[in-house]
């Protein structure tokens, strides 16, 4: 493999795009920049690319990536682009996949995937690197085997810490319901029967009902709002968003499915001895085997 020397400063001085190819990085980083600088994406896909490629640092030196609201930000270690040629990367690789998989949905895990073969294969064509760590790996076909319901003593620390107000309205809604995040998510503030305990009949199409205990997080939630999404995220909507999903009292968008497991899954990190945190399905028990739990306001911080 043929290479050029030249000075790390000589490198970063100059545009990624402007870097001869036969140049080749050191740092997985740069190879990243490099790539994108040369890809034919869209900002807003170059985006997702970078932080799809980014997030594979952690597991290419052994690490396990942080999730949740650490992970959007987190200073990547500095990872050497040769570890990819290194014996030690597929299954590094294929334990990251795994673990992905079960905190997101199948399509994130298969996007980030895709994202990494096709880098990998960009660098490999440039001669930057010899062996392809991707080639034994398979695209999730479907998401993670359902994991078993929280246990009592779970729930009961989930109920006593210091999540959000927010959160244990949400949390509370799918446990006493037993309805998909997704649904739930899709509520608006009109929709609810706060008196009656449950969703209005015309918005979903199997009854959706929770305790009185739920209801009364919800209404606190809800306190000077009637219109737009119940599940709120913390910052405004962006101009694209559509008018369904922004609440026009406060312009904050409709929280999505990916943004609440996040939360959920760094939350209950301290609350599981793994330290992996669970995950939203594990709300999903039968009724009939859900304790009765009494929900006070203890613990529970207004806002969002």
């Amino acid at each position: 493999m043929r290479r050029e020397v030249i000075t790390v400063s000589a490198v970063h001085a100059a545009p990624a795009a402007e870097v001869p190819p036969r140049i080749a990085p050191v740092e997985y980083a740069v190879a990243v920049d490099r790539f994108l600088a040369a890809a034919r994406l869209g900002h807003a896909s170059r985006r997702i690319y970078k932080i799809s490629l980014t997030s594979w640092c952690w597991p290419l030196v052994g690490l396990r990536p942080p999730v949740g609201r650490f992970r959007r930000g987190a200073v990547p270690p500095v990872v050497p682009l040769a570890l990819l040629d290194d014996a030690a990367a597929p299954p590094r690789l294929a334990t990251a996949v795994a673990d992905r998989a079960a905190l997101t949905d199948a399509r994130t895990v298969n996007r980030e995937l895709s994202a990494l073969r096709s880098a990998v294969g960009w660098w490999q064509d440039q001669e930057w690197i010899n062996s392809d760590p991707t080639a034994g790996l398979r695209h999730v076909l479907q998401d993670a085997a359902a994991l078993p319901p929280l246990t009592g003593e779970q729930l009961a620390a989930l109920w006593r810490s210091d999540a959000k107000l927010r959160e244990h309205a949400f949390w509370r809604l799918l446990y006493d319901s037993g309805a998909a995040a997704t649904a739930a998510l899709a509520l608006d503030a009109a929709d609810l029967d706060l008196d009656g305990n449950r969703a209005k009949a015309a918005v979903a199409s199997v009854p959706i009902e929770w305790s009185a205990e739920t209801s009364d997080l919800l209404g606190w939630l809800l306190v000077g709002r009637r219109h737009g999404p119940v599940f709120l995220t913390g910052r405004r909507a962006p101009a694209h968003a559509a008018a369904c999903d922004v609440c026009p009292l406060t312009g904050r968008a409709r929280m999505s499915y990916r943004r609440a497991a996040e939360i959920f899954t760094t939350h209950t990190a301290a609350l599981d001895p793994t330290g992996r945190g669970w995950t939203l399905h594990q709300l999903r028990g039968s009724p009939q085997s859900r304790p009765g739990v009494t929900v006070s306001p203890a613990g529970i911080t207004p806002g969002g």
